[in-house]
C-alpha cells in the first residue's frame, strides 16, 4: 500500500507560517485580555475554552500559551488546564528600577548638544499634554495607552533603537500593573501635570531637571504599585464589563 504523498514544501512553509501567525493572533489577544483585566490572576481556563472564544484550533492556543508561560503570565495545571499566575512583586520592582535608568538616561540624552533627536517625536507628545486642562481626557483606557506611548517616545526620540527596544519590552511585561493606575481620577490628573512639566523641561534643554521629574514621576507610580490588592484587580475587572468589556 502507497503512503499518502507528502505535502510540498512550500505548501508545509505556507502552514506553518499560517499557524505561527494564528498562534501571534491568539498571544496579542491572550496579553490584551490580562491587561484590560478580562483574565485576572488566579482565574482558571482551559484550551478548548480559549480555542471556542476566539475561533481558532488548539494548536496555536497551545503555542500562544507556551510562550505566555516562558513570559511569567500563566502556569500550566497537571490536568487542568491553565491558570493566570499571581502578581510577583518583586520583578515589578526590578523592571521599574530598570525603567527608572532608561528614562532618565532617555531624557538627559534629550536635552545634550550633538545628539540626534527625533524632534517630531515630541511635538506629538506636547500636542497630547501640553493641552488646557479643559481638553483633558478623562477616559481611563486612553489616558492609560497615551501613558505608556509617552515614556516610549520619550526613550525612542533619544535615538537609541536598543535602548528603545530593551524598553519596550519592559513597558510590555508591566503593562497591566500600570493600567490599574488609570482607574483612580487622581492619577489621571497627576499624570498629565507631571509629564507636562517633563516636556517642558526637556524642550528647555534642563536635562538635570527633567530627570529629577521623571524620576520622582516613576517613583510615584512605583509606590502606587505597592498599594495593589487583588480586590483591585477584581474592581477593574468589573469595572471594564460595566463600561462594554466582556
Amino acid at each position: 500500500m502507497r503512503s499518502a504523498p507528502r505535502p510540498a514544501p512550500s505548501a508545509k512553509r505556507q502552514t506553518d507560517a499560517a499557524f505561527r501567525t494564528r498562534a501571534d493572533e491568539v498571544y496579542a489577544q491572550l496579553k490584551r485580555d490580562v491587561a484590560e483585566f478580562h483574565l485576572v490572576p488566579g482565574d482558571r481556563f482551559t484550551e478548548n475554552e480559549i480555542s471556542e472564544r476566539l475561533g481558532v484550533s488548539r494548536t496555536p492556543v497551545r503555542q500562544a500559551l507556551f510562550r505566555l508561560q516562558q513570559e511569567g503570565f500563566v502556569e500550566v495545571l497537571f490536568r487542568s488546564g491553565w491558570r493566570v499566575l499571581p502578581f510577583d512583586f518583586d520583578q515589578f520592582e526590578q523592571l521599574y528600577d530598570l525603567r527608572m535608568v532608561l528614562e532618565t538616561t532617555a531624557v538627559h540624552r534629550l536635552c545634550e548638544s550633538g545628539h540626534r533627536v527625533n524632534r517630531d517625536l515630541l511635538e506629538q507628545l506636547a500636542s497630547i499634554w501640553l493641552v488646557p486642562v479643559a481638553q483633558r481626557s478623562n477616559d481611563a483606557v486612553q489616558v492609560a495607552l497615551w501613558d505608556e506611548q509617552f515614556h516610549c517616545d520619550l526613550v525612542a526620540a533619544a535615538g537609541n533603537a536598543e535602548m528603545a527596544r530593551i524598553h519596550r519590552d519592559v513597558t510590555d511585561r508591566i503593562r497591566i500593573i500600570r493600567r490599574l493606575d488609570f482607574t483612580m481620577q487622581r492619577r489621571i490628573d497627576a499624570t498629565y501635570d507631571e509629564h507636562a512639566k517633563i516636556l517642558k523641561a526637556v524642550r528647555a534643554n534642563r536635562g538635570d531637571q527633567a530627570a529629577m521629574l521623571l524620576r520622582a514621576h516613576i517613583e510615584t507610580s512605583q509606590a502606587e504599585v505597592r498599594k495593589i490588592t487583588l480586590h483591585q484587580v477584581h474592581m477593574a475587572r468589573h469595572a471594564g464589563r460595566g463600561a462594554g468589556g466582556r
